[in-house]
C-alpha cells in the first residue's frame, strides 16, 4: 500500500485505513455484499441500507475515479458528474495512496466488458 508520510503513527508503522474499520460487523456486511448476484439485489439492499444521499455520494465518488483513470480534468469532472475539486480531490488521493480498491474494482468492470 502506498501511503504519505504524515498517515505513520508515532512508532513508525504504517496507519490503513482498513485497521480503523476492520471488524466482525463490518467483515459480516462485505460478505453479505458478496452474496448479491445481480444489479436488481444491489438495489434491494443498497436502498435498504443507505439514504439516497449516500448512494449518490458513493456513485459520484465512483464516476470521479473512473474519470481520473480515464486523465480526464478537474474541471471536466465536475461540469459532468457535479462534485467538487474537493470531492475529486479526495478521489484522487485514494487512487493514489489508498488500498487500490477503486483500481481493482475498475480494471475488472474494463475485463468484463472486454468478453
Amino acid at each position: 500500500m502506498k501511503t504519505p508520510a504524515n498517515w505513520h503513527r508515532n512508532k513508525g508503522e504504517s496507519l490503513k485505513m482498513n485497521d480503523k474499520l476492520r471488524s466482525e460487523s463490518v467483515d459480516q456486511l462485505f460478505k453479505g455484499i458478496l452474496e448479491l448476484r445481480t444489479v436488481e439485489e444491489c438495489y434491494s439492499f443498497f436502498e435498504d441500507l443507505c439514504t439516497i444521499g449516500e448512494l449518490v455520494s458513493m456513485s459520484q465518488r465512483f464516476e470521479v475515479a473512473k474519470m481520473l483513470k480515464e486523465g480526464q480534468t478537474y474541471l471536466a469532472i465536475s461540469a459532468k458528474t457535479g462534485a467538487s475539486t474537493a470531492t475529486i480531490s479526495r478521489v484522487n488521493r485514494s487512487l493514489t495512496y489508498g488500498n487500490d480498491g477503486y483500481d481493482i474494482v475498475l480494471a475488472r468492470m474494463k475485463d468484463e466488458d472486454k468478453q
